[in-house]
């Protein structure tokens, strides 16, 4: 027994990279049991956008209950995600989204606020939702023309963690703000991180989030799944931002 885990569990795993594949190996550290009544689809949905949002928002962005998390892509994986983990660990939660159906999915799994990126100013939302205080915590996929705004959206003491690049590497923002407010910009990538890094996310998960799942309090929101064979597919669906939650492939 290793990772309080033992031959002929049931487990779901944050895989190194080239997890298309019937059959994969992953450290044992890395590895969660699949929680109880859970299906493989709905366990195979789990660990990149749980280990990504508690790395990020949990740890790095230090998110405490009673703050306010910005979530942008709301009905992405990792925003669904980041929804249900925000709401069930006391904070408020404002997300972004594309169109006024994915404003309420998003609103459905927990948000508090949504805001359709499309047709408002999220600067301008935000300040209104929060009376002018600004977010404690921003999660951003985007960067680029977005580090601006977002900087303009937080509080005194606010941080902002990006984990993406959607929107290009190339960032100008106010830095008297940041010195006025006490702002702290940050962000990561999980990929080239250490294994023993990745197993102590795992452990913290096990600890604070896996009896969320077990009590339903947080739950796996699956858009579609796709034959294997048929990844081409899932990867256009993907591309169009027609889905909210995870699209999963099988076997």
């Amino acid at each position: 027994a290793q990772a309080g885990l033992h031959v002929g569990d049931r487990v779901c795993a944050l895989v190194a990279g080239g997890g298309y594949a019937q059959w994969c190996v992953a450290p044992v550290v890395q590895c969660l049991p699949v929680p109880a009544g859970f299906s493989d689809v709905e366990a195979a949905s789990l660990p990149e956008t749980f280990f990504t949002v508690w790395s990020n928002v949990f740890e790095r962005g230090r998110l405490q209950p009673g703050e306010v998390l910005l979530v942008q892509g709301g009905s992405s994986g990792i925003g669904v995600t980041a929804i249900q983990l925000g709401r069930a660990l006391g904070a408020t939660v404002i997300v972004t989204a594309g169109s006024d159906d994915k404003c309420a999915a998003c609103l459905a799994l927990g948000a508090h606020h949504a805001i359709n990126y499309r047709t408002q100013d999220f600067v301008a939302e935000v300040q209104r939702i929060t009376a002018g205080k600004g977010v404690d915590v921003v999660l951003d996929m985007v960067a680029g023309s977005y580090v601006a705004r977002e900087v303009q959206c937080l509080a005194e003491d606010g941080r902002l963690v990006i984990i993406a690049v959607q929107g290009g590497v190339q960032s100008t923002f106010d830095a008297g703000l940041v010195l006025r407010r006490r702002l702290t910009i940050t962000g990561s990538t999980l990929r080239p991180r250490p294994v023993a890094f990745k197993g102590a996310i795992a452990q913290a998960l096990r600890e604070r989030v896996w009896p969320l799942l077990a009590a339903g309090a947080v739950r796996p929101v699956i858009h579609r799944t796709f034959a294997a064979a048929d990844a081409a597919q899932a990867h256009a669906l993907m591309e169009s931002s027609q889905h909210t939650g995870k699209i999963v492939l099988t076997w």
